[in-house]
This record gives C-alpha cells, structure tokens and sequence, in this order.
C-alpha cells in the first residue's frame, strides 16, 4: 500500500524559509514521477514542483528561483524548500507520485495526473 506523508509546514514571515517533507512508502522514489502541488481556501490545487525518475526538476513560474526540490533515497523522503516566501504561498501543500514518466512541465500538471497523494500539510506566511 503506498502511503505519503507530509510534514514541516507552519507559520513563516515573509522573507522566511520553510523545508516540507513527504515520507513516502510502499513505492520506490526511483519508480515514477514525484511532485508537490498547494491549494489555497476557494482555489483550484495548482502545480508546485516535480522531480522525474533521472532527478530532472520543473517549478511552476510563481515559485521558479525560490522552491527547490529534492530527494533522500535511503529515507524515502521527498522534499520541498521554499526560501523568500510570500504571503501567496500561503496554502495546503500536498505530495503526489505516479509510475512512469512525468508531465512535461510543472506548468502543465494536474492532480488527475498523479495516483497518489498525501493530506497536505499548512504553510501560512505572514507580510
């Protein structure tokens, strides 16, 4: 059974840092397509990040030069650190993963995209 787990949000000013963690088990980081996505109260979950099975990344334009994301093998954790973060960041963040290749781009990924997600953990950024 695959299961993801988010961790790590909180409250932040803006200017601040915050890492989120997805620990991931039941599925191979090496399998598929991983990717981490926010939803703000009466919004649509819109793409944040993704990382493809060769460590390939793509970043929506909102956060481009700001989020970076990575991976830990041997703790079957992804990550998510978001540095200068603005009071627009402010939502739900989630992690997804799926077998096979990924979206092109982050720009273009959807949550139908991805079989797996985890609940989300809030990050809440303060002007």
């Amino acid at each position: 059974q695959v299961r993801l787990v988010e961790s790590g949000g909180g409250s932040a000013e803006t200017g601040g840092s915050l890492r989120l963690s997805c620990k991931v088990s039941g599925y191979s980081l090496d399998d598929g397509c991983l990717a981490w996505f926010r939803q703000a109260p009466g919004t649509e979950r819109e793409g944040v990040a993704l990382m493809d099975r060769e460590g390939r990344t793509s970043y929506a334009y909102s956060v481009k030069g700001r989020f970076a994301v990575s991976k830990d093998n041997d703790k079957m954790t992804l990550y998510l650190q978001m540095d200068n973060l603005l009071p627009e960041d402010t939502a739900m963040y989630l992690c997804a993963a799926k077998v096979f290749s990924c979206p092109a781009t982050a720009a273009i990924m959807t949550p139908r995209d991805f079989l797996y997600s985890g609940q989300g953990t809030q990050v809440t950024v303060s002007s």
